[in-house]
Order: C-alpha cells, then sequence, then structure tokens
C-alpha cells in the first residue's frame, strides 16, 4: 500500500507469482526398462497347496473320539454375565476350528477334549469393542451344546476344489494363480519403470521454480517434524521438495497438452475396486470417501497421474525384459535395500587398506 485517504487515490502494489512457462522436451533418448514377469511354477504349485490348507475338507468324526486341535466343532450356546442373559447371548450352529482362536480368546482350548452331544461349560471375557459398552471386557459364562466334532481329511488338489473356487477346472485355477502372482511382482516394477521415467523427465527439464510453491511443499512435508529433525534434514528435504514440484509441473503440462481428464465414473470405479478388495467392510469405504472429500481428489490425482505416465509410456521406446519370479524379487530387493552414506564407502575404504 503507497498512499490512501480522504481524498486521495488508492495507490497499491500486488505481487503475484505466475506459474513458470514449461517447454516440454523430447522423450526420443529416454531408456526406459518394461519389465514382464513369468511365475516359476514351483511357486505356482506352494501358493496352491497354502490354497488347499485354506479349504480344509472336514470329515465327522465317531461320537466317541474327542476334539483335538485343528479339529471342527459345531455348536448351540447361552451365555450369561453376572447371570444375566444379554443381547446376543445366544447362537445357533456356530462353527470354529479349534486352534485359531476366532470366536473368544482362550475359548478354543476349553473345547479339547469334548465329544458329540456334550454339554461343554467355558469361560470367556468378551471383546473390548462388544457394540454395548457395558458389556465390554466383562466375564462371560457359556453352556455348549457340541452337534458335531469333525477332523480334517486330506483335500485333494483337482478339477472339483478348482470348481469350488470358481475356476472352471484345475488347470484354469493354476492360470489364475499364475497371473495374479506375476500381477504383483508386475506392480512392484512398474514402480521402477516409472521412476526411471521420472528421474530422465527432471533431468532433461530445467525450470525456474516459484519460491512460495517450494516453500509451501516444504512446510506441508515437514509439518509433523520436530524442529531439530527439520533442521538437520534441511538440504535433503529442500532437494525433495523442488523434485517434487518440478515433476509436478512437467506432468502436468504433459496432461494438460494431450487434453487428459479423469471423470467421476473412472473415481466410482476405483471406489468399487477398492471395496472388491474389503469385502464385508463396503460400507464402511463408502462413508470414508464420503465424509473425506479431500481423499477423493487425492484419488483423482492419483488416476490422472496414471494417465500421464501411461501415455509417456506408449510415446517411449521401451526395452522389454522377461524376468523369473526369483529375478524379479533380487531386482525388488535390491531396490529396497538402504544405501550407503558416501562417508560411510569412504571409511570402508579406508579401514581395508590397513
Amino acid at each position: 500500500m503507497k498512499t490512501f485517504g480522504e481524498g486521495k487515490d488508492l495507490n497499491y502494489v500486488i505481487e503475484v507469482d505466475s506459474l513458470p512457462e514449461i517447454k516440454l522436451g523430447s522423450l526420443e533418448n529416454f531408456k526406459v526398462t518394461n519389465y514382464m514377469v513369468t511365475a516359476d511354477a514351483k511357486i505356482v504349485d506352494e501358493k496352491l497347496k497354502e490354497i488347499a490348507n485354506q479349504h480344509k475338507n472336514f470329515i465327522d468324526k465317531k461320537d466317541s473320539e474327542k476334539a483335538e486341535i485343528g479339529d471342527q466343532i459345531t455348536f448351540d450356546y447361552s451365555a450369561k454375565v453376572n447371570e444375566n442373559k444379554f443381547k446376543g447371548s445366544e447362537g445357533k450352529g456356530v462353527q470354529i476350528e479349534l486352534g485359531k482362536d476366532l470366536f473368544l480368546k482362550d475359548f478354543d482350548k476349553q473345547l479339547i477334549g469334548k465329544k458329540k452331544n456334550d454339554i461343554a461349560l467355558t469361560e470367556s471375557h468378551l471383546p473390548p469393542n462388544h457394540p454395548d459398552k457395558e458389556l465390554a471386557n466383562k466375564k462371560a459364562k457359556f453352556e455348549c451344546k457340541i452337534l458335531s466334532v469333525k477332523k480334517p481329511g486330506q483335500t485333494k488338489i483337482d478339477d472339483n476344489l478348482a470348481k469350488n473356487l470358481g475356476a472352471k477346472s484345475l488347470i484354469d485355477l493354476k492360470k489364475l494363480i499364475e497371473n495374479q502372482i506375476s500381477s504383483q511382482y508386475k506392480q512392484a516394477l512398474d514402480s521402477i519403470t516409472k521412476k526411471e521415467i521420472l528421474d530422465q523427465l527432471e533431468k532433461s527439464h530445467s525450470i525456474d521454480l516459484p519460491k512460495n510453491l517450494v516453500d509451501h511443499e516444504l512446510s506441508a512435508m515437514t509439518q509433523s517434524l520436530k524442529k531439530d529433525e527439520i533442521e538437520k534434514n534441511k538440504i535433503k528435504n529442500e532437494k525433495l521438495a523442488k523434485s517434487r514440484i518440478k515433476l509436478g509441473l512437467i506432468l502436468n503440462e504433459f496432461g494438460e497438452k494431450n487434453n487428459l481428464k479423469v471423470g467421476q465414473d473412472e473415481i466410482n470405479n476405483e471406489i468399487q475396486k477398492q471395496i472388491r478388495g474389503m469385502p464385508g467392510q463396503e460400507k464402511m469405504v463408502l462413508e470414508y470417501y464420503k465424509k473425506n472429500p479431500h481423499a477423493a481428489q487425492s484419488l483423482k490425482g492419483a488416476l490422472y497421474e496414471e494417465k500421464i505416465i501411461n501415455l509417456l509410456k506408449s510415446k517411449i521406446t521401451m526395452k522389454t525384459k522377461n524376468l523369473s519370479t526369483n529375478e524379479a524379487e533380487k531386482i525388488i530387493n535390491d531396490l529396497n535395500k538402504p544405501k550407503e552414506s558416501l562417508a560411510t564407502k569412504a571409511k570402508s575404504k579406508k579401514i581395508s587398506k590397513k
């Protein structure tokens, strides 16, 4: 504000930081690897056995045979807290596998040695997250009528198992498992490919970054850190903040130049994909995005970035590298290993000369 007042013209100066002009460089000399993974037959077979063990075929024990760890027990129960019934204190046809402790803590071991038609009296504490807070962690007495005791039979790995799991045949199930394993490794390797692209984008573009953007990014990155931590990693964090801003500007320019957009349908599809991966928690996921608009906005940003990366991949000559799962594992592990600092390397060399 320069001058103001009665009878005077308002004279002021406004300073505005504008985004720098981005001149997109050529992608012609980019060297990027596209990793393809073939799951080893041994790993597929191990996964198949693991799945078979999770879908045990239980067969009835004789009425005189006692229940053991690993057996499946079906029972009705009636429970009381301080000799009083409560909501949910009765259950019919409850089925548990002894040893997994999925019903209540320390409940399973009290049914070991029981037989079909036995009445078992047990005591267990109700869970701390019980819907009725008055009952949380309270000791309850259970009267259980044992309806059946079954032991695990051998699960045959055949077409019937495959069909029970939704596959057309055992060959089809193996193919589905192979694709799933390959996809998991590919996802991790794609992050390496993405890093290769981003590193070369950053090196091949020179941009005069607005200070306020860098400061804002730096503030967001360090807001949860203590003052001494901020000071200790000041140079490292400033470099990272500048890198993020620079890459964000470059990627956004690619997106705008190619008219890339993310529609609401795409956001909804991604949310549905997350819901399918969390069975039984559909309502929770939907409520989360409904109550947190910033979460949906963050999801939109991730989808937008993915579109831009896919566009860049389509314009870059990529070298395909076929890997076994063991080779893929090694590449991923090597990438995740903590890198030695220059000081540590220098110290190691000095020691080795002595």
